[in-house]
Parts: structure tokens; sequence; C-alpha cells
């Protein structure tokens, strides 16, 4: 494991100390500590709130005796649906200090997944903006057996004179949400007292960090079917520690940190980088729900930020905002970039205009979700293009995609992973668990579903998707080295390759290109096929190109290759695309679209 070297210290491998910090410990009972430790210092900033560590455990606390009194009890699963908000974390942290799960359901989920997410779960209550809880659970409340729910609007926890203000000016959405029994106002339950009828206080819950569940977090996972990775209390605190082990070069705990929460914290990535992480360590988020690139770039400015997680086209987006260098981003001192593989044209741009390298991590939703990172100088070597190494106290290696065996370093392999932070396994899913552990030499390895490589000082290359790999006249065709060649293209501004069904030779490479403006109508189809022709094996370069105006992307900004897909299959048979699209696009319109911009307006101060 030659990556050792590049540790803080001579920590080894499998450490057995972060995992005795970590084996006692609830996610709760972490969180408190900090509340304490920290209790005059501004832990959320959202929009024009502040709330310090001492307020934000108070809430919790009164959320926790409100839930109790409703009839939550340990083991119970309590579903979240809101955007990054302080109702968000009060509901998550309210929810564990009961011994309860944590259920958090994507915006973006139609009625129908939403009722299947909350069933499956088993959730007895659900936490919901009242925006959401109109349009998504609503038309589905009469299928789900839940003991009760409560509906918050996104400015109640802002001062009450800019709550008024922005209802009354239509900046803070508001929807009428009709009345039903055993359906609370969230605030109301902050003075619960009243509810009950006199003082209240949460039970003391005897929690059991190894084995009792603390997030159940859905996912396609690595065979692409939704399912719940339980996530214990011991998987999340060790993967803080881990996290914590990598940045104390410069952050310890206690340390003044300031980051910016712009990844969606019902996503693992989010909720670990951008939460759990921060408030364990005393840090100050500034909540940043959407992101809008000029907010970004002004949050940085007006707040210090210093740590900065957030995926590659948030850096695309931001590179190529023409404001940037009017935006003092000093402050930044670790910024980092995971979910996809950033474009490595990307990363030099962004540091060669701020000064600031982006340190590239790798994680999944089983793992809480990271397990490799690249090493801050000037201990590590830090490789553009690679994952970096495993986190401390974290295995990896490469293994036999169809077999139970680990390959030589420098063979491609499907990346396989143990530690600390790897999920219990799948809620009631005992052949998906089956599909995807396997355990040699006493160690448990999970399967990635990526192809990886390791080169000779460590350090981990994703190849690509397991399920993204093209089949082209028997050959492998990996789509993210054809487009590292694209990105290299000055006309190139994104550009995504899938394979394409075709009888003759398996799958034909196609890539789909967003030209920058000042290329469009300059270069031609051809043009780009010649450009890889030039720099790639034959049976590599894309045989197709196509150009858009835009690519369609998940909530996290990956391009939405399953879409495209489908689209190249529907156009095959004669049939229209536009109705893949309409559904996906539905989900932005209203809440994300709309909804935060209006916030985002309120943040920039025009209230």
């Amino acid at each position: 494991m030659p990556w050792v070297e590049f540790y803080a210290d001579e920590t080894v491998p499998m450490d057995p100390l972060l995992a005795m910090r970590s084996k006692g410990v609830s996610l709760y009972e972490m969180f408190r500590r900090s509340c304490e430790d920290f209790a005059d210092r501004d832990a959320l900033i959202f929009i024009m709130r502040k709330i310090t560590y001492g307020e934000l455990g108070d809430y919790v606390k009164k959320m926790a005796a409100a839930l109790h009194f409703l009839g939550i009890e340990k083991g119970d699963r309590v579903a979240l649906l809101m955007p990054n908000s302080p109702q968000f974390v009060i509901s998550y942290y309210a929810t564990l200090a009961v011994g309860g799960i944590v259920v958090p359901l994507s915006p973006l989920l139609t009625p129908s997944e939403i009722e299947f997410e909350v069933k499956d779960s088993g959730a007895s209550a659900i936490i919901a903006m009242d925006v959401l809880f109109v349009e998504r659970v609503l038309p589905v409340r009469d299928k789900l057996n839940l003991k009760f729910e409560v509906v918050t609007n996104i400015g109640d926890m802002l001062q009450g004179a800019v709550k008024s203000l922005g209802k009354l000016i239509g900046r803070i959405p508001s929807v009428r949400v009709p009345s039903a029994p055993n359906r609370y106002n969230f605030m109301d339950l902050l003075n619960i007292e009243v509810l009950a009828g006199g003082p209240i206080e949460p039970p003391k819950v005897e929690i059991n960090p190894k084995e009792d569940v603390a997030v159940l977090q859905y996912t396609g996972g690595t065979t692409g079917t939704p399912k719940g990775a339980m996530l214990t209390h011991f998987n999340i605190v060790s993967q803080c520690r881990q996290l914590e082990e990598w940045l104390r070069s410069s952050f310890m705990r206690g340390a003044r940190m300031v980051t910016a929460a712009v990844i969606p914290w019902f996503h693992i990535y989010g909720q670990t980088t951008g939460m759990n992480l921060p408030l364990l360590g005393g840090a100050t988020i500034v909540i940043l729900p959407a992101p809008e690139t000029k907010e970004i770039l002004k949050a940085i400015e007006k707040y210090k930020v210093n740590v900065f997680p957030a995926v590659p086209l948030i850096f695309l987006n931001m590179v190529e905002h023409p404001d940037i260098n009017k935006y003092d981003l000093s402050s930044l001192k670790f910024v980092s970039s995971g979910a996809f593989a950033l474009p490595v044209e990307v990363a030099k741009k962004f540091e060669s205009m701020t000064g600031v390298p982006i340190l590239e991590g790798y994680g999944l939703t089983e793992a809480c979700p990271v397990t490799h990172v690249n090493t801050p100088p000037p201990r590590g070597l830090r490789k553009i293009g690679s994952i970096g190494i495993p986190l401390p106290g974290t295995l990896a290696a490469v293994a036999d995609p169809e077999e139970d065996r680990l390959l030589p370093m420098g063979e491609i392999g499907e990346l396989v992973v143990a530690g600390p932070q790897v999920m219990k396994g799948y809620w009631n899913r005992p052949e998906e668990n089956r599909k995807v552990f396997f355990t040699l030499d006493g160690i448990k390895w999970l399967r990635t579903g990526d192809f990886a490589r390791i080169d000779e000082n460590g350090y981990f290359y994703i190849v690509d998707r397991k399920k993204d790999m093209i089949k082209y006249k028997g050959y492998q065709v990996f789509p993210r080295e054809v487009e590292e060649v694209l990105y290299q293209h000055p006309a190139v501004l994104e550009a995504v390759v899938v394979g394409v069904p075709d009888p003759g030779v398996g799958e034909n490479v196609k890539a789909f290109i967003v030209l920058r403006p000042e290329y469009k109508g300059k270069v031609t189809e051809e043009e780009i096929i010649e450009w890889c022709k030039k720099r790639l094996a034959a049976y590599k370069y894309p045989r197709l190109v196509e150009f858009r105006d835009s690519i369609p992307k998940t909530y996290v900004g990956k391009a939405w290759r399953r879409l495209l897909v489908e689209e190249e299959k529907r156009k095959m048979e004669g049939k229209s695309a536009e109705d893949i699209y309409k559904q996906e696009e539905e989900r932005y319109k209203g809440f994300v679209g709309e909804l935060w911009k209006k916030t985002l307006d309120e943040a920039s101060g025009k209230l």
C-alpha cells in the first residue's frame, strides 16, 4: 500500500484508533457536543438569519421532544422532503436524538417515486416544505401509512419582519396547505409545550453506533434499482473522523472553518461534506441551496469561505463566468470536487484563475460517500485527473468484475473498497447485498461499479462507470477517455459520450457537445471527429457527433446519460423523444427554478 506515506502522519490504512474514536459515539451525541463547545459561534447563515450553535441545539431539543410526543420511537423512520435550510438540519438531528432513522427524499422526485420510497422505508412521518408537500405528497397521501405530517415554509426560520415582507412581495413563496388530522406546523412544534399542555423533554435513547442505522439513503446504487443504503451512526461518524484526518494539516476541530453548502443535503455528498462534517467540527455553514454562480462568488467573498466542496458543473460555471475576476476568492484554502469526474481542463483553468487547486475525490452513497481524496500539499503529490488515495482507515483495490479476486496494480478492474464508512447493507435487499459484497482473506469488500487502475504511487484513477462502458466491435471504450480529448478542443464547453446501439458494431461512440458561444456555426461535426481521430485509437474516436444547446443533467449536475441513450433508441424506432425530457423538466420547474431564484434574490439584499 504505497499511499500510506502521503497521510498527514504515519497512520496505518486500517487505523484501529479511527474506529475506536468513532465506535461508541452516536451522530447526535457528536452534534450535541458541538452545540456545547461552540455555543456562541454561528452555525448557520441563511439569507439574513444567523443561528448560533447554542440556538441550533435548543431548536433540535424542542423538535426532538415534539417528535417523541407525537409517537416517534427508536428505529422509526422519518422522511425529510425539503431543500437545504435550517429546518432540514433541525429535523435531521431531532430525528436522531429520539433514536429515529432519517430518510432524506429528493425534492425532484415525482409523487409516485415519493410513494415508493416512503412505503419501502416504512416511514412513520414526513417533514416537508409546504410547496413540496402540496405538489408531491398530497397526490399520494392516502396511499401512505403515516402517523403524522409536519409542514414548514421556506421563510419560517427568518426574522419576523423579513419573513412578512418577503411573503407580501412574493419573494418567499407560500402555498395554502389544507388542514387535516395529525398534520402539524413546524413552528408550532418548536413550541411543543403549548401543544402538550406543559413542559416536555426528549427521551434518553441508548444507541449502538455500529448496529443502529442513522440514515436510510436511497440510491440507484451500483446495480441500478432504487434501494435504501443503511448508514449507521458508526459509518457516518467514522466518515467525519476520516475527513478530519485529511483536513487536519490546516483545520483542527474547533478551527474557524467557513464553508458554503451548495450541494443538496438530501444527497449523501452534500449531507456529509456540507452539513455533518462542518457541524461536528464547529464550522459556520453558509447555506446556498441553488448553485447560482453569481451568488456563490458573492458568498465566498462576503463570508470569507475557506472550505468549498462542490461538483464539476459548479466549477465549470465558475470558470466560465465573465465576472469571476471581480470577486475576491483569496479566502479559499481547500476546494474539492466529487460526485462525478472533473474534466482536467476545468481543473487547470480554475487553478490558473484563482490560484487554488481543486482536489478531486471519489465516493458513493454506500460509503457515506467518500473513500478517496487527493492529499493536500505539501505531503501529497496531488495528481490532476486522479481521485487520489484512500482515506485513512480505508482499504481499496481493483478486482475482477466477474470473480471474487483482486488484480495486480496497473491492471484495470472494478474498484472495491472496505472501511468503517461502508454501509451496513441495503434495506430489505438480501439479494442486492450478495451482489455488491464479497469477503476475501477476512476483509469484506464493497463493489463500486466503477472501473479503475492504480499507479506506482498508489494513486487511483477512475476509468469509467462499469455500466457506461461502450463495446465497439468487441473493444472496450471508456467514455471519460474520449470526453477528456474533447475537452481539450478550444470550441468545446461541455461534452458527453455514450454508446448508441448498432447491429453492425455493437455500439457506436457518439459525442454530444455544447460549443462555446464564440464557436457556434464555425466548427463542424467532421472537424471534431478528425480532432479525436488524431488523438485516440481507431476504435475509440466518436463516429457520431451532435451539437446541442444544453445537455440534460441530474440534480447534482451529472450528465444524464440514461436519457441521452433513451433518446437515441427512440430516434432509431422513429419515435419522439420529447416526452422523456418533459417529465424531468417538470421536476425542475416551480421548486428548483422559481422557488430558489426568489430566495437567492432575497439573499442578495433586495428585500
